[in-house]
């Protein structure tokens, strides 16, 4: 039976609680968004950097001057990364396409379209050990002018991809999701884990995370459900060194066991979107919740390169 003392923390399994700190607080860094998303750390600017889709800006939060922007005009990113270069890779609604902003400034398209026709709109994205760029193209960019440019869908259906390390060929990994969102490797890289979110349309529709093995570091395989989010829906989310997975949801932040079982809650007064680790030693959870950006000390730390 779940415990709730009171705390932040809803107590699901004994597990969590050698996962977190009793006594940590969730911290407000800032407040102001309209719909915060797509965080993440740089541990050599000291610096966490994050999306405002509808304001169309990329923010930035710093332990010593708190937050400021990074970027106007920002095309309505949504997901960042990095990848093993240190560099910001940056899914963008606006302009239906991958990015990668270069050491100077400058932008580079890694992707805007599949066979032809243009992508829906990028959403989340994460980057493999061999520097392949995996990315999942959902239709929330293109359903309204308030995240993105409304348009029409010009992808039979809504896909994962992966861009090849060496060559940028783009090519489908997965294409029967209903609205795919966050993904994560599992620390080994021998999983992939892919949110779909389409619960956030139609109730009839998933509210799960499936998890598949993954095959010669292109393709994947043997599909099965991991989870199913009770509250809300996921969106982002990340793991952590033991292959903990910690994911957004309607009331907050819901860990699961690398077998399903979830093992907690932190409780967060606003809709979760997502989450990073981060801090000098990977221990700092963020978490960007609609309108405000929080952190939660936890007792691990999260898969995070560079």
């Amino acid at each position: 039976m779940a415990e709730d003392n009171g705390s932040i923390y809803r107590i699901d399994d004994d597990r969590f609680r050698y996962l977190t700190v009793g006594s940590a607080r969730l911290d407000e860094l800032h407040t102001g968004m309209r719909w915060a998303e797509g965080p993440v750390w740089f541990a050599d600017g000291n610096m966490l950097l994050w999306s405002d889709i509808p304001n169309e800006r990329i923010m930035r939060w710093v332990p010593a001057g708190g937050a400021s922007v990074y970027r106007e005009k920002s095309n309505f990113t949504n997901g960042n990364t990095r990848d093993r270069q240190g560099r910001l890779v940056s899914c963008e609604h606006g302009g239906r396409r991958v990015v990668r902003t270069e050491i100077d400034g400058t932008q580079t398209v890694l992707a805007d379209s599949y066979d032809g026709r243009k992508l829906n709109s990028p959403n989340d994205v994460i980057v493999r050990s061999d520097g392949s760029i995996w990315f999942t193209d959902p239709s929330y960019g293109i359903m309204s002018d308030y995240e993105g440019y409304k348009g029409d869908r010009e992808q039979k259906t809504n896909n994962v991809y992966r861009i090849d390390p060496m060559s940028g060929e783009v090519t489908v990994v997965l294409d029967d999701f209903a609205q795919p969102n966050g993904l994560a490797f599992s620390p080994d890289e021998s999983l992939l884990y892919v949110a779909d979110s389409a619960f956030s349309h139609d109730p009839e529709h998933p509210s799960h995370i499936r998890v598949f093995d993954v095959v010669d570091g292109k393709t994947v395989k043997n599909s099965r459900e991991f989870c199913t989010i009770d509250n809300g829906l996921p969106d982002g989310f990340r793991i952590d060194v033991e292959g903990n997975i910690w994911s957004s949801a309607g009331d907050g932040v819901h860990c699961f066991a690398p077998d399903g079982t979830r093992l907690g809650k932190i409780l967060v007064p606003q809709g979760v979107a997502n989450v990073t680790f981060g801090g000098p030693r990977r221990n700092r959870l963020f978490i960007c919740a609609t309108q405000s950006l929080y952190a939660v000390y936890l007792a691990t730390s999260g898969v995070q390169y560079p």
